[in-house]
């Protein structure tokens, strides 16, 4: 069995809904995930930012322009007398339960259940398509086998569990329709793996079920060596490692989310990336395999903040660094670089929510420096300690450009370079010119 996971724009009008048919096969045993409509997931947390501020009037005015939205979008998706009116019925069903939330007690537990509702919509609208088109079809409810536990952790056992009888039960059936993102937590509540989470939970439907392949389907052709949107003449690569995609889904490939790599690497899933408008692209195959002696791709990631603590206490003493990353635990933020000298160690965070209680706190340990507006660039390929030259090529090709960290030898797979944001385009134009050209 495979898993097809597609994304907003993939199902972001009627038309493009209904063109999913020239990819997935019937005839073949899926199971398809699908995200919100393109642009729901953006307006409901808009819903949910106004309710939790009590701005019920500025809330239901919200809800009423997307339920409009949608009344036309049904309409154009099932031409059909009694398809139409069961179309109808949800879209009334789901908006008259988004109005029922606005007037009752708001709170964040009520916001995930607002958030889930675009995934809902999407799917079961699809399954009422494909019937009324004579496509048979199973919509599967994710919320009665996706589930995180009290560390929002993904319960991949949990999933298997629940999802093999499911599928057991319906053997004669082919075709699955399930929603992406959404899931319950540990106390049984609706909940979510975050944005981007549909391209997760097709990973962990992979790694659940031991699927054959699992693809993910988006507007573009696989992962590019750079940023197309910044870099003319980036070209799709057409193999990477599970460790090469990780690193740069991470550092700014937006074409895959970052944690999306992890279940499929842990069960040796393979993972295609492909184009719902060019179907018949090759796009990039992501597995087990690495190809030695290359670099693959250049990636940014912007919003980063270093933080450096110089300390002369730190020389010489042992348990330094442990009390500094105490901190950073301590308020859940999650570092992404880190470079030490004798005196001094930096690192890079690009969540801020506990920025100034950080610093309090790391004042005690010596001074603090924090530069904000920074991007790290990653270069990911082989450097692994054999290979001669690349990383020299890497620091040459930015020689011109101010470098506020380097860190190198972490992995085998990547060099990372912290610099200003207002160098970024500059420094990704000049590593493409060096590295590719």
């Amino acid at each position: 069995m495979k898993i097809l996971k597609f994304g907003g724009t993939s199902v972001g009008s009627p038309e493009r809904m209904k063109k999913l048919l020239d990819i997935i096969d019937p005839a073949e045993e899926q199971i398809v995930v699908l995200s919100a409509v393109s642009g729901t997931t953006n307006s409901l947390v808009e819903i949910s930012a106004k309710l939790l501020k009590e701005d019920k009037q500025s809330a239901l005015s919200l809800i009423n322009a997307l339920h409009e939205k949608y009344n036309e979008f049904v309409i154009e998706l099932l031409s059909e007398g009694k398809f139409l009116e069961q179309g109808k019925e949800v879209v009334s069903y789901h908006f008259g339960f988004l109005e029922t939330l606005a007037n009752d007690i708001f709170t964040p537990v009520e916001e995930k259940v607002v958030l889930a509702q675009g995934e809902l919509l999407s799917t079961t609208l699809y399954h009422i398509y494909l019937k009324s088109i004579g496509v048979s079809s199973v919509l599967l409810p994710a919320l009665d086998f996706m589930k995180i536990d009290e560390d929002n952790e993904p319960d991949i056992p949990f999933t298997t569990e629940h999802l093999m009888p499911i599928l057991a039960a319906h053997k004669d059936n082919k075709l699955f329709i399930t929603q992406g993102f959404i899931c319950r937590n540990s106390f049984g509540e609706v909940d979510n793996l975050r944005r981007g989470g549909s391209d997760y939970t097709a990973s962990l439907l992979g790694a659940a079920i031991m699927a054959e392949e699992v693809q993910i389907w988006t507007d573009i052709d696989g992962m590019h060596n750079n940023d197309p949107r910044i870099v003319k003449g980036t070209k799709p690569i057409a193999q990477l490692s599970f460790d090469e995609a990780a690193e740069l889904a991470y550092f700014g490939a937006k074409i895959l989310h970052p944690q999306s790599v992890f279940p499929a690497q842990k069960y040796r899933i393979p993972v295609r990336l492909l184009n719902t408008m060019e179907p018949q692209a090759a796009g990039t195959l992501i597995s087990a395999e690495s190809e030695k002696g290359k670099i693959k791709s250049i990636a940014a990631k912007d919003g980063i903040t270093a933080i450096k603590i110089q300390s002369s206490r730190m020389l010489l003493a042992y348990g330094f660094l442990r009390k500094v990353f105490e901190i950073f635990e301590r308020y859940k933020t999650p570092i992404d670089m880190i470079t030490t000298s004798e005196v001094a160690v930096s690192v890079t965070i690009d969540y801020l929510d506990n920025l100034d209680k950080i610093i309090e706190e790391l004042h005690a340990f010596g001074s603090v420096e924090v530069d904000k507006d920074q991007s790290i660039v990653c270069v990911v390929g082989d450097f692994s300690a054999e290979k001669h030259g690349y990383a020299a090529r890497v620091l040459d090709s930015i020689k011109h450009i101010p470098v506020r960290m380097i860190s190198y030898g972490g992995s085998n797979y990547n060099i990372s370079l912290l610099i200003n944001t207002s160098d970024k385009t500059e420094a990704l134009k000049s590593l493409h010119g060096r590295i590719f050209e």
